[in-house]
């Protein structure tokens, strides 16, 4: 990204949009005496995701359980990193957890924990993708490398045409990827590219790197292998079966909420402008999916209500599910999309159809 990009509204007639819709949200918690950050039950939450991840992993280590229990401990185990994901650091890295500062990092740093880091989270996620949602070259989130082409700026390449049958699997990865080399690689591609999240320096964050990586590494694998009566190669394969899970679940979860057909993936035109305010550009490559589903609402962090989170990402997921009405109700007045899908399995074939669409050369046909 060598240059910013500048939101310029073309449409006057969507102007008043987002004051309007920023207005009636702020009215819900006023006349309902609500407080925009977590509440009673996100704490809960909290702790159970907390508990999803640390009673499987001790129970591993602690109990002489037969291969197959431990395995599907691990499972269980790559549910709760998935879940501290989904529903604690997010929340917390946007701000959006608690009006204390402190509790936020700290929470956010729960990133840190399972093996990412919660710094080049923060540059990735609130800086690029919440700031150029579904733009190529802007927002991280559509860069798989040259392994997977996530938007059509995205140069082709032959192993592409196999991208909708092999993507899927190495969604598992993403996690590994954390704890073994994304971090650092991003961290030296943001210090030179001069692009911060905050008062710090490029050698503070990697020494931060550096010792949470060892941290972690030391209490999931040096530790367990060298002072309990684990089989090795056994508990190796349990975690890395949690990672595979978590690796899965996270990409699920992200990955149905931009790159899908109903989203646009819009260019900036000669004069490096958006011609759409941020507010609608948030809307048009943006989409929810299950919203009425109260099981994925609950462990997904409120991220199924995308729309929602990408308009006000510093209010607390737990209250997504209240606004949605109030956003699609705004949208629809200013005949702006409320793009969503009814299930969790309609989104992921969505996206699925959108990985086999961008497996196709388009220079080639053209030519």
């Amino acid at each position: 990204m060598n240059t910013k990009i500048k939101f310029k509204n073309k449409n006057e007639s969507y102007s008043q949009f987002f004051p309007l819709l920023k207005k009636r949200v702020d009215s819900y918690f006023t006349e309902n005496n609500i407080d925009k950050k977590a509440n009673s039950s996100m704490v809960i939450k909290t702790i159970a995701m907390l508990l999803m991840y640390f009673i499987p992993f001790i129970c591993i280590l602690v109990f002489s359980l037969p291969f197959y229990v431990n395995l599907g401990l691990a499972i269980i185990w790559g549910f709760g990193l998935a879940g501290i994901g989904l529903s604690v650091m997010h929340d917390a890295n946007h701000q959006a957890y608690s009006h204390n500062a402190l509790v936020n990092k700290i929470l956010g740093y729960t990133l840190n924990m399972v093996g990412g880091n919660a710094y080049t989270w923060q540059v990735q996620h609130n800086v690029l993708h919440h700031t150029y949602t579904n733009i190529h070259g802007h927002d991280e989130d559509l860069d798989a490398g040259i392994v997977v082409r996530f938007s059509k700026g995205a140069a082709h390449k032959s192993w592409h045409k196999f991208q909708h049958y092999y993507a899927f699997a190495l969604y598992s990865l993403v996690t590994i990827s954390w704890v073994v080399i994304k971090d650092l690689k991003k961290l030296m591609k943001y210090d030179r590219e001069n692009i911060y999240y905050g008062q710090t320096t490029t050698a503070k964050e990697l020494s931060i790197i550096i010792f949470s990586k060892l941290a972690y590494l030391a209490y999931t694998v040096a530790i367990p292998l060298m002072f309990f009566d684990v089989i090795w190669w056994q508990y190796l394969l349990c975690f890395l079966t949690m990672h595979l899970v978590a690796g899965v679940i996270l990409s699920l979860i992200f990955q149905p909420a931009h790159v899908v057909g109903e989203a646009e993936f819009p260019m900036p035109n000669d004069a490096n402008e958006i011609e759409n305010a941020w507010a609608v550009h948030e809307l048009l490559t943006t989409a929810n999916f299950a919203r009425k589903n109260k099981i994925l609402n609950w462990y997904a962090g409120g991220l199924n209500f995308q729309i929602e989170h990408h308009l006000f990402p510093t209010i607390c997921h737990i209250h997504y599910e209240a606004l949605a009405p109030i956003v699609k109700q705004t949208a629809e007045e200013f005949g702006l999309p409320y793009n969503e899908f009814d299930t969790f399995s309609a989104a992921i074939a969505s996206h699925y159809h959108v990985l086999k669409e961008l497996s196709v050369d388009e220079t080639a046909i053209a030519a």
